[in-house]
């Protein structure tokens, strides 16, 4: 079969650098788990690499011509293609609930809905690598005090060590994309249970910086703290001043301010 061709609508920009692709299937430790999932395989540039593992590479993809191709070019593939939309998937019907990674060089339009959907699964990812664009990348590894800071970067660092590992330039790819990648790597801490309400955790992070620009005492109206709390000097700060350990701390107080 002739060389997939790349789809705007579905963000595709092939990764040529067979060095580069090389770089990301080895940012995986392979540690406590026998399943890797590769979202948005393409035509199996890094895929060729996470197949020579010693573990079980399942590959996600939606452009059912990669699908045909990864069919006919890839027999260690056999099935493990798995032709699906991963954003709308159940991912336990293939791993039934156990430990799996993620990698992948994933499409920019929807890199932040996939970190969101591999959080909901993070008692089963203790791993998680790949490609974005390079702004999203710094974003979620990101610390506080700066404009970068956000809700990705937070949720993430919750429940992993995020690291920015390298940045990829425009010209590996086809098409080039208009921006610069960068290459991350989430490993998920040995304690990732949060001493608060996870939901409400999600909840205050979110609200808060949807109006970053103010206090946290403004942007938390919505929860209908008592006064008492709001004197709490944490209120005085906006939400890109506050560390991952103070959201969580903070969620605690407002839990307990409820009851």
């Amino acid at each position: 079969m002739e060389k997939v061709k790349a789809k705007k609508h579905l963000g595709q920009h092939f990764l040529k650098d067979e060095s580069i692709a090389k770089a990301i299937a080895d940012t995986l430790s392979l540690n406590n788990y026998q399943d890797i999932l590769e979202i948005g395989p393409g035509m199996g540039v890094l895929t060729q690499f996470l197949i020579e593992k010693p573990v079980n590479t399942y590959v996600i993809e939606i452009d059912t011509e990669s699908v045909t191709y990864l069919d006919e070019n890839f027999p260690k593939l056999k099935g493990k293609i798995i032709s699906k939309d991963f954003l709308k998937y159940n991912i336990n019907e293939i791993f039934e609930g156990k430990q799996f990674a993620i990698i992948g060089n994933f499409p920019y339009n929807i890199s932040t809905q996939i970190v969101f959907k591999a959080l909901e699964y993070r008692n089963q990812i203790p791993e998680f690598a790949g490609m974005f664009q390079k702004e999203v990348a710094q974003r979620i590894c990101e610390k506080k005090g700066t404009k970068a800071y956000g809700i990705l970067s937070v949720l993430v660092q919750a429940f992993y060590e995020a690291e920015y590992l390298f940045t990829v330039n425009e010209d590996v790819f086809i098409p080039p994309p208009k921006v610069k990648s960068g290459v991350l790597r989430l490993r998920r801490k040995e304690n990732f249970t949060l001493e608060c309400s996870e939901k409400l955790f999600f909840s205050v992070v979110k609200t808060a910086f949807q109006q970053r620009r103010k206090t946290m005492r403004n942007s938390l109206k919505t929860f209908n703290l008592s006064d008492n709390l709001k004197e709490d000097t944490i209120f005085d700060l906006r939400p890109e001043q506050l560390s991952v350990e103070q959201f969580i701390s903070l969620t605690q107080k407002i839990e307990a301010d409820a009851v």
